[in-house]
């Protein structure tokens, strides 16, 4: 099955061959032949980098952003008989007062604003820009109260997992 880009990769290679062939055939001593030369070099070097986005799906020599290999390859699945159900609904959870206690300690030491960005966030599954949006706050803000409750957050489960249990006896577990 061949996609379109495939298609366009292969007359491109074409185009760029030819141009190697009559860049070939040109004579540098005349002024016109250097000339030309120097526009057939172009083009071949432009259409060298084309072929080159094409196959890879992004610019070449870019050191940054995402490398996806093949990112023309993807195919459509067929037969959707290899998905058993794509209703799933995740279980509820419940949790216990104890739990609900912790949560509450760890909420309580971030600030208004923090908590508000950090729940909406991380509980509502809301984006970074729909959580400004909604609080009229700007995007970078948003960003910057999430991280400072992740490491509030962060410093305090360390407290809690670091501490040494003891247990001795009928005594209960001591923080």
């Amino acid at each position: 099955m061949t996609m379109w880009v495939d298609r366009l990769v292969s007359e491109y290679e074409a185009g760029r061959k030819e141009l190697i062939r009559k860049k070939g055939k040109l004579n540098i001593e005349f002024i016109c032949d250097r000339e030309d030369k120097k526009h057939i070099n172009s083009m071949i070097n432009d259409m060298s980098e084309s072929i080159e986005w094409m196959k890879t799906g992004r610019r070449p020599g870019n050191l940054r952003g995402i490398d996806k290999r093949s990112a023309y390859q993807r195919r459509a699945l067929i037969d959707m008989d290899l998905f058993p159900s794509l209703d799933i609904q995740p279980e509820e959870k419940e949790i216990s007062e104890e739990q609900k206690r912790l949560l509450v300690n760890i909420l309580v030491e971030l600030s208004h604003r923090e908590r508000q960005c950090y729940l909406l966030h991380m509980a509502q599954g809301y984006s970074m820009r729909e959580v400004a949006e909604e609080l009229k706050i700007s995007k970078a803000s948003v960003q910057k109260f999430i991280e400072r409750a992740k490491n509030k957050i962060n410093r305090k489960l360390s407290c809690h997992t670091n501490v040494v249990r003891t247990r001795t006896g009928d005594e209960k577990a001591v923080m």
